[in-house]
């Protein structure tokens, strides 16, 4: 199971030993999400900015992976690097029997969820878990429930932007605007939370119709993809990822037979996506004539972080299976993503796009 007896150094319980590896924005989140936990404790961090500056914190700080394993006796290994060797540094933990969570994406292409997958395969007994955060927020969590109940009856079809100004925001590093690091754009990078919640939400699309373009900023990959997927069931998905969204945002509208959600706002860092809120639509055809009784329920607190985390830590500590944020829904959003980038001719041909399965 890798837990240790700490009781060494004052804990009076077993405890598992977090390293993190890339200690950026989403490294730091996860950092203060471990700490929280008391089943947990960060003895160790990796980044190549530590090669110069240490950090301000009581923990253990190392230039690189290879540093941290070597020197580190540690259970779960939280990866929070560049999507070019984030399967790679997975995989090596996997091989040194740790439990991996995993930043998303899970890497460049589908080739690189695959290889993660066999690994994951030769090391059965281990859990892997990808950060598909927008999964835990009290939103979507209320989303899912009413869907799943059937209160309004199936889903008919769903419509869903998620846009901000550029690229690279909020003094990223520009690795993102660069496919030999990143592998693809907006869609890649923050279109793959909306990918994942319609498969969340309404399971797997195989019809996929798409136009991707890099015409507005220039880079090598997509500042903006126009998308319209249909499931085996028939439900009818569209989507606009976009890096010329000027006021950043985020909203997912599902339309059942009986009523609706409209899913707008996310409560993230950077409070620039506005309040998030659920709207809950309640259809009567006999009397409403298009104006439906509407309730909106809003969230003030984002606890999806810490959500999470936990869930990834009950899994170890009870052996069960990971059930949301696994490497198969990793696996199958990544080949949702390829299917929008192969279902335009144009792009598939312009950046050698394989059409992945």
């Amino acid at each position: 199971m890798g837990l240790r007896d700490r009781s060494n150094i004052g804990y009076c319980a077993m405890t598992l030993r977090v390293g993190i590896v890339g200690f950026g924005v989403v490294g730091k989140k996860r950092y203060a999400c471990f700490e929280a936990n008391p089943n947990t404790q960060v003895i160790a961090v990796a980044d190549q900015m530590f090669a110069d500056n240490k950090p301000d914190f009581p923990t253990n700080s190392y230039s690189n992976f290879e540093a941290l394993v070597d020197q580190e006796n540690i259970d779960i290994l939280v990866v929070c690097l560049t999507n070019d060797v984030a399967a790679d540094v997975t995989i090596k933990g996997l091989e040194l029997g740790l439990h991996v969570f995993c930043e998303k994406p899970p890497g460049r292409n589908v080739g690189d969820i695959c290889a993660v997958r066999k690994a994951e395969a030769a090391h059965s007994h281990l859990k892997v878990k990808y950060g598909f955060n927008h999964r835990y927020h009290d939103s979507v969590i209320e989303a899912k429930r009413l869907v799943d109940s059937q209160k309004f009856g199936k889903i008919i079809n769903m419509r869903g932007v998620y846009g901000k100004s550029k690229l690279i925001t909020f003094g990223q590093s520009d690795w993102r605007t660069k496919r030999e690091i990143a592998g693809g754009g907006v869609l890649l990078d923050q279109g793959i939370h909306m990918v994942d919640l319609m498969r969340y939400f309404a399971g797997d699309f195989n019809q996929v119709h798409s136009f991707v373009s890099n015409s507005y900023w220039g880079h090598d990959v997509e500042d903006n993809a126009y998308v319209l997927m249909r499931s085996d069931e028939g439900v009818v998905a569209m989507l606009n990822s976009t890096a010329t969204s000027w006021r950043h945002r985020f909203e997912l509208d599902i339309t059942m037979e009986k009523g609706g959600l409209v899913l707008a706002g996310i409560l993230s860092g950077s409070k620039s996506y506005g309040a998030e809120k659920l709207t809950i639509i309640e259809a009567n055809f006999e009397w409403d004539n298009g104006d439906p009784k509407e309730t909106v329920i809003r969230y003030n607190r984002d606890q999806s972080w810490q959500r999470e985390v936990d869930s990834f830590l009950r899994h170890i500590m009870d052996d069960t299976p990971v059930e949301s944020g696994s490497s198969l829904d990793a696996l199958r959003s990544m080949e949702h993503v390829y299917r929008i980038y192969s279902a335009d001719e144009q792009w598939r041909r312009q950046f050698s796009i394989e059409i992945q399965e």
